[in-house]
């Protein structure tokens, strides 16, 4: 369906802030595919929701491709195609929960800690910090790293029960590797590249436990345990 832009703005590290007006439903962790041209490109792109309100739907989007350089230069009132929502999102859990992002991976995790109470949130970054005055409103404690640093090592895992973690591979693994051995459970969200984005044309195909997965159909959220990084 086609919508109007309500503002698009850039917000640092390459990465921009897009809100469409109107009518939206959507689990936290699914994603759209958006489109705001006729023929070249050829496929819309996948974003992930960053927040849904009753003006209408977000996304936090990095530019990586003339797909999202024509998105990021759309203005308020422009039209935009969007399909969806598409893929598997996050369970909600309880217990003790971190929040875990890094770059435009931590697009999904705004709408998780909107709707998990009583969460922490770790956000990593390149350059600059991103949406952090969203994030502090939404969680109990927001923590985060520019540079060098990584995100990953100013966590204490033992002090919680669930991640839901989102951002570069390597991070990810990286966190899967180091609870391997613990009781805390991870849900992970995989930024595979996607084309179709219904789960019809396996590009995006993933390696778990029980054999290939579609990212776009099956995911992009996946237990920790079940997928192979």
């Amino acid at each position: 369906m086609i919508y109007n832009v309500l503002d698009n703005k850039y917000v640092g590290e390459g990465m921009f802030h897009i809100k469409i007006e109107g009518s939206f439903e959507a689990k936290m962790g699914q994603f759209f595919m958006l489109r705001a041209w006729d023929k070249y490109p050829l496929l819309s792109r996948p974003i992930s929701i960053y927040d849904i309100d009753e003006e209408g739907i977000s996304f936090l989007y990095k530019v990586v491709g003339e797909g999202t350089k024509i998105i990021s230069n759309l203005k308020k009132g422009d039209e935009i195609e969007l399909q969806g929502p598409y893929g598997n999102g996050f369970e909600k859990v309880g217990g003790r929960v971190a929040l875990i992002g890094g770059g435009v991976g931590i697009a999904p995790l705004y709408m998780v800690a909107k709707n998990i109470p009583n969460c922490d949130v770790y956000l990593g970054f390149r350059e600059d910090r991103i949406a952090v005055d969203d994030f502090e409103n939404v969680c109990d404690n927001l923590f985060t790293t520019v540079g060098d640093t990584f995100i990953t090592d100013i966590i204490d895992f033992n002090k919680y029960d669930h991640l839901i973690v989102c951002g570069p591979t390597p991070m990810m693994k990286k966190i899967l590797d180091l609870t391997k051995d613990t009781n805390v459970r991870v849900q992970v969200s995989l930024e595979n590249h996607m084309a179709c984005g219904v789960g019809a044309c396996l590009v995006c195909t993933c390696k778990t436990k029980d054999g290939n997965k579609r990212t776009c159909k099956d995911g992009p959220v996946f237990w920790g345990e079940d997928v192979i990084l």
